[in-house]
């Protein structure tokens, strides 16, 4: 099914479940992200420290985000001290070179912890063990630099809960199957392809989904991202939840100084979609499947993944991204539906803790 950007008008967006704050408030509020490198633990075990870092540590600096494997290919994260419910959005980009791929199930608060499900797949479908990175991130208020929006979206195209760091209403438009068009109101570069997308699927009841970036437009300072959700077992579209966000220049999980290491790029673009936070525009390398972030690898790292194009084909991290002399190495896999390697277009964004 076609489906243009020129064709579909915005929506009403749906109300904002995340309370008020003034418009001084900083974003994120609360946020976190971690790499689980060992998914078959069944205790409770500390995520890798040079992995993990979030809002926990301005006021409990010594505890630590760590996981449990709760069933094949299930796996709990939980954040320490920072939770805020079903608040928020989170990004899952699977770690493997044989095409696996991961979901968010639910996120929520644990007492005073916040605590992401995640569910990963092996090609067609089935449940398996898999790294992966994970962030989670909750944001109110407005900002005047850069731009963050996110929402995340009910299989039938309502928002259940969005932001915007301007104040704006984003919104979606849904045209079955499995196609969504969100509109970020108002946060991007004018009359120009700018920043980055992130997008995830979420699946409640565990069933395998993907989701992607299917095509991006701009309309003045908006952002217009239609996303495409597939079947795994098949290929084919169907409905799906999902969370999407957009940051320019901002981190993925939207705060800034700190962070100034971080950088994103889309692959097939250049111009303000290729962005360092030290540098400026167009200073991160990209050699097909590899990007290389010029000094960003300072601290806590962080790295999430999403595919770009209309086919069934999907992206994540091949292996843990490197350290070459302050230089990030993000290395990217994609695979088609069966789980054959490809190349394909993709958004990657990379952040450090500082």
């Amino acid at each position: 099914m076609r489906i243009t950007l020129a064709a579909v008008t915005a929506m009403a967006a749906a109300v904002l479940l995340v309370p008020a704050a003034p418009a001084s408030a900083a974003t994120p509020d609360r946020w976190g992200f971690a790499f689980v490198k060992d998914p078959t633990t069944v205790a409770w075990t500390p995520l890798p420290a040079a992995y993990q870092y979030g809002s926990w540590m301005t006021f409990a600096p010594g505890l630590q985000a760590d996981g449990i494997k709760i069933a094949t290919g299930r796996f709990l994260v939980r954040f320490p001290q920072i939770g805020a419910g079903s608040r928020g959005v989170p990004h899952v980009t699977a770690v493997s070179a044989d095409g696996r791929f991961c979901e968010a199930v639910r996120w929520y608060g644990s007492g005073a912890d916040q605590i992401v499900e995640v569910q990963c797949f092996k090609p067609g479908g089935g449940p398996i063990d898999s790294q992966f990175t994970v962030l989670w991130t909750v944001s109110s208020g407005t900002t005047p630099a850069g731009g963050y929006a996110s929402v995340q979206v009910n299989s039938l195209g309502a928002i259940v809960q969005q932001y915007n760091s301007t104040g704006s209403a984003n919104s979606v438009t849904p045209s079955s199957p499995g196609y969504y068009q969100v509109r970020f109101k108002s946060v991007g570069a004018l009359g120009v392809q700018s920043g980055n997308l992130q997008v995830t699927a979420v699946q409640p009841n565990a069933q395998p989904r993907r989701c992607k970036v299917a095509r991006w437009g701009w309309s003045g300072t908006d952002v217009i991202a239609v996303v495409a959700c597939f079947n795994p077992a098949t290929g084919a579209l169907m409905d799906s939840e999902f969370t999407a966000s957009f940051h320019r220049e901002r981190s993925v999980y939207a705060a800034l100084s700190p962070p100034k290491y971080f950088g994103y790029v889309a692959s097939w673009a250049a111009g303000q979609t290729n962005f360092n936070g030290i540098y400026g525009f167009g200073a991160n390398g990209i050699g097909g499947p590899v990007v290389k972030y010029p000094d960003l690898h300072q601290k806590q790292t962080h790295a999430q993944v999403t595919a770009f194009g209309d086919t069934s084909g999907y992206c994540g991290l091949k292996d843990l991204w490197l350290d070459a002399g302050g230089t990030a190495v993000v290395t990217v896999a994609c695979f088609t539906n069966a789980g054959a390697p490809v190349d394909l277009p993709y958004l990657s964004t990379f952040s450090s803790s500082v």
